[in-house]
């Protein structure tokens, strides 16, 4: 599969791939920027072509690694960007699987028992979702933040990261895509009928985009933020 490049207009990947549309918003960028290329749109709105090229690629591609473009912008870039992911969930993907949800519920003309079942699903993974990136917010972006800030300024690392490693995050890097696979999996094949065919397949779609983003997601982490500290590690700890 080939990878998207800075010569290529902007508009071109949207079409080659819609899901890229919250992506580009959390660069700053929005609808309206006729034929420019990806490297010109980049320039005039002061983003890393190179960072902006593997987000992208990585969200187009699962098996896209971008070795080579490791070692030309910050892991605070990559920080910054799982920062505004994580607020997109919160103020939109959240609310919106919710609300189609509750709009499925509302137009249940049976007992319901199973949409009842399926919410406190929801509930649970949510909660444990919400875990995992307050996880993300106080543990795992301080200790990137103060690598490389160890690393720029050529300092020992602050004793209270010491025990800390990105080893430690992909220990406990939570595996996102079985719940929320169970969840689209029991909405598939075991919701009863009596709901509304329309509503329950927005609901659905909704959780197929939930989970393309957060597969998307994940593998950003893993692949880009964690390999990218790894290194940084290596000249930090251990000289």
């Amino acid at each position: 599969m080939s990878h998207f490049t800075k010569d290529d207009k902007l508009a071109k990947l949207i079409h080659a791939n819609h899901f890229l549309l919250p992506v580009v918003n959390r660069f700053g960028i929005r609808l309206g920027f006729n034929d420019k290329t990806v490297g010109t749109v980049c320039n005039e709105k002061e983003i890393n072509v190179n960072f902006f090229l593997t987000i992208v690629n990585t969200y187009s591609n699962k098996d896209y690694f971008p070795e080579s473009e490791l070692l030309s912008f910050s892991p605070m870039l990559i920080v910054d960007y799982l920062r505004k992911t994580h607020q997109y969930y919160f103020e939109y993907l959240f609310p919106e699987v919710e609300r189609r949800l509750n709009r499925v519920m509302d137009g249940c003309k049976d007992s319901c028992e199973d949409l009842q079942l399926i919410k406190g699903f929801y509930g649970k993974y949510k909660e444990e979702l919400s875990k995992h990136i307050d996880e993300e917010e106080e543990t795992v972006f301080p200790y990137v933040k103060a690598i490389v800030y160890a690393y720029e300024k050529s300092l020992k690392l602050d004793n209270k990261f010491l025990s800390y490693s990105m080893k430690s995050f992909e220990q406990e890097h939570t595996n996102v895509d079985q719940k929320i696979y169970d969840l689209k999996n029991i909405v598939i094949k075991y919701l009863k009928p009596g709901y509304n065919d329309n509503d329950c397949n927005a609901f659905l779609f909704a959780i197929f985009q939930f989970e393309k983003d957060l597969l998307d997601h994940a593998r950003i982490e893993d692949k880009i933020l964690v390999a990218k500290v790894k290194e940084l590690e290596k000249i930090v700890k251990h000289g």
